[in-house]
């Protein structure tokens, strides 16, 4: 048996030395500066959200997941873990919005390697793209199919946004829900539609679409709580035309496979915010107990303070070695198992969410005040049990692994 080995290579260190440096230096101030923007659309409008983002683009960290021979880095799944913890420490939701940007071209990749009109108009100008402009986004929710989308079995259940075959395509009718990551700013997207309903979900198919196609109609960013620098919006089709070879993923039995290799991939990605989150909150509250003297000595020498502290530490190093597991499950085995990485995406959010708010708590007024990031922290921490599926749905996806007929 071969035990892991958690040595990183020259070519890992130097990335994720990079991409530190970039979250200190670039990320944060940007992330912090879109949060207290009041109107999310101006944020999005900014020169600061174009640049950061331009700034992303320039040093390759949109393409680490695409191939080589495209333009890509071709980096390993752990290596690129890695980065999304550093981005995460430093500003998760811009790195929530690189994760679901460069998902036009991962696809195509993923399934339609050989399409070559694909790979010349989608892929490799993303690739050499170094504005930001290119950022993509896929839809699948819809404003009545959120968690059911899951719900491969119920025949009723099934995409409203329609797929309606044309002489020389597709067709593209409806609407996907508010929680279109990028969905007001994507130069193209992936989009799930219905040619077969009596076939439920199985009858969808995914379909590349330009972002500038007559009849896509981009919804108003959405206001959150959190993770403020990522764009959410409903995105409409209205009579959009595609061509044939436009459709990457046809209707069928193979719909859940597709479905949950994007749930295994997506969820470890958002494993890895969470982590980064977590040792924001850890690195701010130990910084503070360590200079906050009461009862005359300081707080982090106080037994309760000490154990809080000692709580996210530990969540940090156990949820980073299962996501690790993960990471090496989808190098051996693209995409990897469903069960590690979801398991892991809701282990590391879930703490996420307990333990900003206790680094809330060791800095007590101070850390509901806007003076320090904490407050930030636990805000962004509560939409990581939602993104990619909420946890308790993802749970019972879990179990259902383990109770199913095989």
């Amino acid at each position: 048996m071969t035990m892991a080995d958690f040595t990183l290579t020259d070519t890992q260190a130097q990335v994720v030395e990079t991409a530190r440096r970039f979250g200190r230096e670039v990320l944060e101030p940007a992330e912090i500066a879109l949060d207290r923007m009041a109107d999310p659309n101006e944020a999005f409008r900014s020169g600061i959200f174009r640049e950061t983002m331009a700034a992303a683009f320039e040093l390759g960290f949109h393409r680490m997941t695409i191939p080589q021979e495209y333009g890509g880095l071709g980096l390993d799944p752990a290596t690129v873990g890695m980065v999304w913890e550093e981005f995460g420490r430093y500003g998760v939701g811009f790195a929530a919005a690189l994760i679901a940007g460069s998902v036009v071209p991962g696809l195509i990749c993923f399934l339609a390697p050989g399409n070559r009109n694909l790979i010349d108009r989608y892929v490799v100008p993303f690739c050499e793209d170094t504005t930001g402009k290119r950022i993509t986004a896929w839809g699948s929710s819809e404003p009545g199919i959120g968690s059911d989308g899951k719900n491969y079995e119920d025949l009723s259940i099934h995409h409203r946004t329609t797929a309606t075959r044309t002489a020389d395509g597709f067709e593209l009718n409806g609407t996907k829900s508010n929680f279109v990551s990028n969905g007001s700013i994507a130069d193209n997207y992936v989009v799930f539609a219905c040619l077969e309903p009596d076939k439920g979900l199985r009858g969808s198919g995914a379909f590349v679409v330009p972002g500038d196609a007559p009849g896509i109609f981009r919804g108003a960013a959405q206001d959150r709580v959190g993770m403020r620098s990522l764009n959410q919006a409903a995105v409409s089709f209205d009579g959009v035309r595609v061509p044939e070879d436009h459709m990457i993923f046809p209707p069928g039995d193979a719909y859940p496979f597709l479905h949950r290799s994007i749930m295994t991939v997506g969820n470890l990605g958002t494993g890895y915010l969470a982590v980064g989150l977590m040792r924001a909150a850890f690195e701010e509250a130990l910084a503070y107990a360590r200079e906050r003297v009461q009862w005359g000595k300081p707080i982090a020498e106080h037994q309760l303070v000490s154990r809080k502290l000692f709580g996210i530490h530990a969540a940090i190093e156990s949820t980073r070695a299962l996501l690790w597991k993960g990471s090496w499950h989808c190098a051996q085995n693209f995409p990897g198992d469903l069960k590690t990485s979801v398991t892991a995406k809701i282990l590391a959010t879930s703490l996420a969410v307990k333990h900003t708010s206790e680094m809330v708590q060791v800095l007590g007024g101070y850390g509901i005040s806007r003076d320090y990031k904490l407050e930030k922290y636990m805000r962004d921490a509560v939409l990581l049990t939602i993104m990619d599926g909420t946890n308790d749905t993802l749970m019972l996806e879990v179990m259902g692994q383990f109770t199913r007929p095989h």
